[in-house]
């Protein structure tokens, strides 16, 4: 499946930034050179996850699992381009079904764990799916019984596959020489991942092998990653910030892949520790933790070498105190799912009070960076939403626009909101307001888009205000964010209610679990007012409603 049209595949091909190599031929290339190197290590908690003991997966075994599944995929007539969803926890059997759904010529869609039937049902109808895959249960919940009845109301799903299912078919003999018929091409689509933002279903967002690669490589340009560095995930393994961040420089670079999930502060510094890793992607929140924790002083992290944060802004005095104790430089990272990434690495940002708000203006005229790569490869600019014209000097404020060779082609199957979100130029409008900072550099200034990120998570506040408006109690509602140490942001429900009634969060929380709402989506405050503030063409004020909250 190639969906990147014909005046894109022609410019990138031509430039070289476009090749024919493909994220299985990496990997190919690293198991065969390290074939008795560790590739994978599970989580230390994997037996409560999928009572399975967790284990340690050489490149070698790697390989011959990927060969098996992908044979027991072709058995099951997976053909080309065919879509196969996994909604399954961190674990070696998810990062390898990466490679073996793409080496019998699928594509991987993932899933988070928090996922229910209404935003599953959507997109295996969108995507027309054939398998399901998913564990039989997890945290008490039937997520096997779940996957069955999204396939009995869709005829596209011809089998659900369970994660007992998935290990039996890791016997399967490999068929090398059907295998080898399988020819895959870099420009297809090698993964269809999801983000939410002010629409109310999922919008997918399919990334080319060659797309992944050139995210790989401004990571790798940005940060200063190295090979066979050795990374560890502290998030699911389902959208761009553990997949774009360490599964995908793993797969290109070699190394080791740490797999957590889900976070735990104990167990995620013992394999920090432990398996000395070189680098992570963290939440600013757990890299404040860790420098508060009453034992920091006793935390070897002399193997760190470097750290992003992202999914909200990093604390200029936690970047310091990591240099400080630790020697280790922290990056400011910014991006989202369609492929979009900016990071303010020590390379091109070394002073670290700027690091901590500045962005590489990529692009911008008369501006030089650490590499031709990240010179040559990414053009940004600003536009005004009022005017539409692009601003360029100091202070202003305008929405991020970016175009590069790591950035979706579209939205699956959505032309609709692929036609609003690229302009005739084939730059992405990213829905983010930044400002020009120094001539050189931009910070981020605020959502465009009215959604709450949450632990990493997207949530669509108007989804989630149609989900609650359809209780009986409930005259209008409206979601906004209010800030969360350990998340990020949570949200808060302001409710009015039809006359003489009352209503309580519980009561809200479990009509949404009756709507099929993924629980991380439930507000987690509720304020009950008589009215709801309006602009003069009665748009509801979020910005008074935020004001009330602090």
């Amino acid at each position: 499946m190639i969906l990147a049209s014909k005046e894109r595949l022609d410019e990138y091909t031509k430039k070289g930034w476009w090749g024919t190599t493909t994220l299985l031929d990496y990997f190919e290339k690293n198991a065969a050179n390290t074939p008795n190197r560790t590739a994978i290590i599970d989580p230390i908690n994997k037996e409560e996850l999928t009572k399975t003991s967790p284990e340690r997966i050489s490149y070698s075994e790697l390989k011959r699992a990927a060969d098996a599944l992908a044979t027991s995929f072709l058995e099951l007539n997976i053909q080309k381009d065919d879509i196969v969803i996994v909604q399954l926890p961190n674990s070696w059997e998810l990062a390898v079904l990466y490679l073996a759904i793409n080496k019998a010529g699928g594509i991987i869609s993932p899933v988070p764990m928090q996922w229910r039937k209404k935003e599953l049902s959507y997109i295996s109808k969108l995507t027309e799916a054939k398998l399901f895959i998913t564990i039989d249960e997890f945290k008490g919940f039937s997520h096997i019984k779940m996957a069955e009845e999204i396939k009995n109301e869709n005829n596209s799903i011809k089998q659900v596959i369970s994660y007992q299912d998935l290990r039996q078919m890791l016997k399967t003999d490999p068929d090398y020489d059907r295998l080898k018929r399988i020819k895959i091409h870099a420009n297809e689509i090698f993964t269809i991942c999801w983000t939410s933002g002010t629409e109310s279903d999922p919008k997918g967002c399919p990334l080319s092998h060659n797309n992944w690669i050139n995210q790989g490589l401004i990571q790798k340009d940005s940060v200063g990653l190295e090979d066979d560095f050795i990374y560890i995930t502290a998030g699911p393994l389902t959208n761009m910030a553990a997949v774009g961040t360490t599964f995908l420089p793993w797969l290109i670079f070699g190394g080791t892949f740490v797999l957590h999930h889900p976070f735990n502060f104990d167990l995620f510094m013992r394999q920090l520790i432990e398996e000395k890793v070189n680098y992570s992607l963290l939440v600013p929140a757990i890299a404040n933790i860790i420098i508060k924790h009453p034992k920091s002083n006793e935390f070897d992290l002399s193997s760190v070498k470097y750290l992003t944060l992202g999914s909200a802004a990093p604390s200029l005095h936690t970047m310091k105190e990591f240099k400080k104790r630790w020697d280790i430089d922290i990056g400011n990272i910014w991006g989202q799912n369609e492929g979009t990434g900016i990071i303010a690495g020590v390379r091109d940002v070394p002073d670290i009070n700027k690091r901590v708000d500045h962005f590489p203006f990529y692009g911008r005229e008369g501006t030089k960076w650490s590499s031709d790569l990240l010179n040559e490869r990414i053009k940004l600019k600003l536009i005004d939403p009022a005017t539409g014209k692009e601003v360029k000097k100091n202070g202003e404020v305008g929405e991020l626009a970016y175009k590069g060779p790591n950035v979706i082609p579209c939205y699956f199957k959505r032309p609709d909101i692929t036609e609003n979100s690229f302009d005739d130029q084939g730059y992405f409008y990213t829905g983010d307001l930044f400002e020009i900072k120094d001539h050189r550099y931009i910070g981020f200034f605020e959502r465009k888009k009215d959604i709450i990120v949450r632990g990493g998570f997207n949530i669509s506040t108007q989804e989630v205000e149609n989900a609650i408006l359809a209780h009986p109690k409930v005259a209008e509602v409206a979601i906004v964010g209010y800030p969360d140490e350990v998340l990020g942001e949570k949200g808060c429900a302001f409710v009015t209610l039809t006359p003489g009634e009352s209503i309580t969060l519980g009561e809200i929380c479990e009509h949404l679990e009756k709507m099929g709402l993924a629980k991380y989506k439930f507000p987690e405050k509720l304020k009950i007012v008589d009215g709801l503030p309006r602009n003069p063409v009665g748009k509801i004020l979020k910005r008074e409603l935020k004001k009330q909250l602090k």
